[in-house]
């Protein structure tokens, strides 16, 4: 789970507001041939903006043949080797490094922008107290969708998930796939923790969530929105729709908060998620029960994989966050 209601305490004041917003720069971080179809949707999407973004980058995350091949296909893109350490982080960082716009956007490789979708995210920076925006990812099914998997857990494929606000609200952090922040918050925070993040094909995340919590510390009084109507569609392959890849994505996902509630505190770690818990799960148990009612006996599917999902996710944080004790121990003699 990524993006949730914010619901964290008020951050110190250190940095000054920032100036409205006019400019877009957006990075599309790759690395892989497997989704060089995905990648090519993903440029074409941002060519066909009603407000082009000034600036397209694309980074390859230690892939020379890559790389390489980009530049061939993109004249119009600035491509560039990441400069960081392999994953995620370090290519965003890099991406980073290189943007002049007032805000850096980012794209997945595999998700395709709706025409008005720099528009919109650039529409929700009006208010020079707004540090970050991010917007809606909507799934785009490689494979049918299974009937056992409930809304509430789209985020194991990177969507938006039952439960989030559906008009443009203020949240602690943005999903991956789908987000931007003021190019000037970045010199502020510094980048996106290289100890975080996915790297290659693994699950583990989070790291836009450490960093949406400790850019929000350093400036009074802002906020992180989320605005729907910036729409991005985010392919799900088939590998994506399988129960493994649910519970390998549920076990990543409790892991990842534990190293957030290390670094960021476990009170802006977790105070939303408990949250999604107390409400946004039992909702979903209630409409699967419905849903039965009903003769949909997938319903009690997924209720299943309700109680499944949140088992393994806090069995994955419970152990992780033991093992982080006995380190700390071990280290201290």
């Amino acid at each position: 789970m990524t993006t949730v209601p914010d619901t964290a305490g008020s951050p110190a004041p250190t940095a000054a507001r920032p100036a409205p917003a006019t400019t877009l720069s957006v990075v599309v971080c790759a690395y892989t041939f497997e989704r060089w179809d995905d990648v090519t949707a993903a440029i074409d999407s941002l060519r066909r903006q009603t407000h082009r973004p000034e600036q397209l980058l694309l980074v390859s995350d230690h892939n020379d043949e890559l790389l390489a091949r980009a530049r061939a296909a993109f004249p119009d893109v600035t491509c560039l080797a990441s400069t960081g350490a392999q994953g995620l982080s370090g290519a965003r960082n890099t991406g980073v490094a290189a943007a002049t716009g007032d805000v850096v956007a980012f794209l997945d490789d595999d998700a395709a922008a709706d025409p008005d979708w720099a528009a919109q995210l650039l529409d929700a920076y009006r208010d020079d107290d707004v540090i970050g925006v991010g917007g809606a990812v909507l799934p785009a099914w490689r494979a049918p969708r299974p009937r056992w998997f409930p809304e509430e857990f789209l985020w194991v494929v990177g969507c938006s998930y039952a439960g989030l606000p559906t008009g443009r609200s203020t949240i602690r952090n943005p999903i991956g796939a789908n987000m931007s922040f003021r190019r000037d918050v970045f010199t502020a925070a510094g980048g996106f923790d290289a100890t975080m993040g996915r790297l290659g094909k693994d699950a583990a995340g989070c790291e836009e969530t450490e960093f949406s919590i400790r850019a929000a510390r350093g400036h009074a009084g802002s906020r992180i929105l989320l605005e729907p109507g910036a729409r991005c569609r985010h392919t799900v392959s088939a590998e994506r729709v399988t129960r493994g890849y649910f519970r390998r994505r549920c076990r990543a996902e409790g892991r990842s908060k534990a190293l957030v509630s290390g670094l960021a505190g476990q009170s802006s770690a977790l105070e939303s998620e408990r949250a999604y818990v107390r409400r946004t799960l039992p909702r979903g148990v209630l409409r699967g029960l419905r849903d039965v009612s009903r003769g949909d006996l997938a319903g009690a599917a997924r209720i299943g994989m309700i109680v499944e999902g949140v088992t393994l996710t806090g069995a994955a944080y419970l152990t992780m966050r033991l093992r982080m004790v006995l380190r700390r121990r071990a280290a201290l003699g």
